[in-house]
């Protein structure tokens, strides 16, 4: 039980961390001359996220808190992809968010894991939506929010990279790359 209430308090506490960063970072892009575009599904973004830990929480407690076998593994797996996690928003840097917003005259970020897929936080949460619930045994929220959050990708990965074709450089800077799945980026000529 005290390894769920560690990981689960860990995680939230993070998703706060991230939550001030992406505010602090939407004032600065707005602030710049920022458009935000599919605003009209953030709110079933932060709806899914948060489903995502009560339907984790009510799974655990009535399992009774049970932790995997292969635990040190799928932490070790999780400690990887919140690495993953932060590369990517630092290589971002001010332009990264929680919301999809574009600033006049910003290129597309081609650095730092953006150097060989176009989504890598995007594979952050999809691996994380997958390892956490493993960790814990809780199948059934990893089966629904593992559905619900391909659904929601689906939808918001067309909305931005839309907007990101019609606002950036993002069709000629990611053309070749995978979408979430890490490749060595094809050499110009």
């Amino acid at each position: 039980m005290a390894v769920f209430y560690i990981v689960f308090l860990l995680i939230i506490i993070q998703r706060f961390a991230e939550l001030r960063i992406a505010n602090r970072n939407r004032k600065w892009m707005l602030a710049r001359g920022g458009t935000e575009i599919g605003a009209g599904h953030y709110p079933l973004i932060v709806l899914l996220h948060a489903g995502f830990f009560a339907c984790l929480w009510i799974e655990a407690v009535l399992k009774g808190f049970p932790v995997s076998g292969v635990w040190p593994f799928i932490v070790c797996l999780l400690v990887i992809v919140q690495v993953i996690r932060y590369w990517a928003i630092t290589s971002l840097g001010p332009y990264w968010n929680t919301r999809i917003i574009f600033v006049p005259g910003a290129d597309a970020v081609h650095k730092g894991p953006y150097r060989y897929m176009r989504h890598p936080n995007y594979s952050v949460v999809i691996l994380e939506l997958l390892l956490i619930p493993l960790l814990f045994n809780a199948y059934i929220t990893l089966l629904l929010f593992g559905f619900l959050n391909a659904l929601m990708l689906r939808h918001r990965i067309r909305v931005e990279e839309e907007g990101l074709i019609n606002h950036t450089n993002y069709g000629k800077t990611m053309e070749g790359r995978s979408r979430f799945i890490p490749a060595k980026p094809e050499e110009k000529t």
